[in-house]
């Protein structure tokens, strides 16, 4: 039994699609198809119903899944324990974090508590919220900090880990303070002309939360730019190139010194939670310390 096949069906047990499950594999549908075939044969039960749209678990197929999640994330914890006592040292504390949030945030607390924890090491693996979430639900990673919104829906099993909200921050819009006061940038102000946006995909979480900001309000925004990661827009964002909405980390360094403004009130802005998680049982002394720091 090849350990990839767990993987696989962990990834479309969250998915319950075929094809975005081999994407976020890394192989090709019918290969991902084939992979998850051999591990129902050598079961020898079905763990997918075909026939539903989307493709749901099997009975067999829900026994199973918190088996192949445990082990998983067992075979990473031993394989990790066994590699740090080869070399002598301190595990690594491994990190999924998005983008953004590893940039601006977590470096920055990562340094402050170095001092306090003897032997730190740490892993950060930086990707996007879903892949991030699949990283915690494998075992790969010990730690995931993410944002939550509160009229966003979580996008994995929240329950089935440990959670702490380590703080808040605005999703605010921003632009370059001289682009703005150049070309008079204001949602609030009335008889507005067109303002260039720098927007999010849609698909992805921030995409979400600027969706729900803006509700059922039409401001005077000609979508210019589209990308899903926060550093790539603020980066055309401080060209002049239009308007943006990003989390205050992301930019308040370049807000005190005057380089970036807000374009909006309150009424357009929204706070995000930080929220860090784990499985407390699978974390080793350093893991607690850095659970109890953050």
């Amino acid at each position: 039994m090849d350990i990839n096949w767990l993987g696989d069906f962990a990834c479309l047990a969250r998915t319950l699609n075929f094809t975005r499950a081999a994407e976020e594999r890394n192989v090709t549908q019918s290969a991902f198809s084939r992979r998850i075939k051999s591990l129902e044969n050598w079961l020898g039960v079905p763990l997918i119903q075909r026939s539903s749209y989307p493709v749901q678990l099997s009975e067999a197929g829900q026994q199973f899944l918190p088996v192949a999640l445990e082990a998983l994330s067992n075979l990473s914890d031993i394989r990790q324990t066994l590699r740090a006592q080869e070399r002598g040292v301190t595990a690594f504390q491994r990190f999924a974090v998005l983008h953004t949030l590893s940039v601006n945030y977590l470096t920055r607390r990562i340094e402050e508590f170095e001092d306090l924890i003897p032997n730190l090491r740490v892993r950060v693996y930086s990707d996007n919220l879903r892949t991030c979430c699949q990283l915690l639900s494998e075992g790969t990673c010990d730690f995931l900090l993410y944002y939550r919104h509160r009229d966003i829906q979580p996008v994995f099993e929240e329950k089935q880990f440990a959670r702490k909200d380590i703080g808040t921050e605005q999703m605010i819009p921003v632009a370059q303070a001289t682009a703005a006061r150049l070309h008079g940038w204001d949602l609030d102000q009335p008889g507005r002309t067109e303002i260039p946006y720098l927007g999010y995909d849609p698909s992805s979480f921030l995409g979400a939360v600027v969706e729900q900001t803006i509700g059922a309000r039409t401001p005077p925004l000609a979508l210019r730019y589209m990308d899903a990661l926060t550093e790539a827009i603020k980066r055309r964002m401080l060209s002049g190139s239009g308007v943006a909405w990003l989390p205050e980390g992301a930019v308040a360094e370049e807000m005190t010194a005057g380089l970036v403004v807000a374009v909006g009130g309150d009424t357009w802005r929204t706070p995000l939670t930080l929220s860090l998680f784990c499985s407390l049982d699978r974390l080793d002394k350093v893991g607690r310390q850095v659970w109890n720091a953050l």
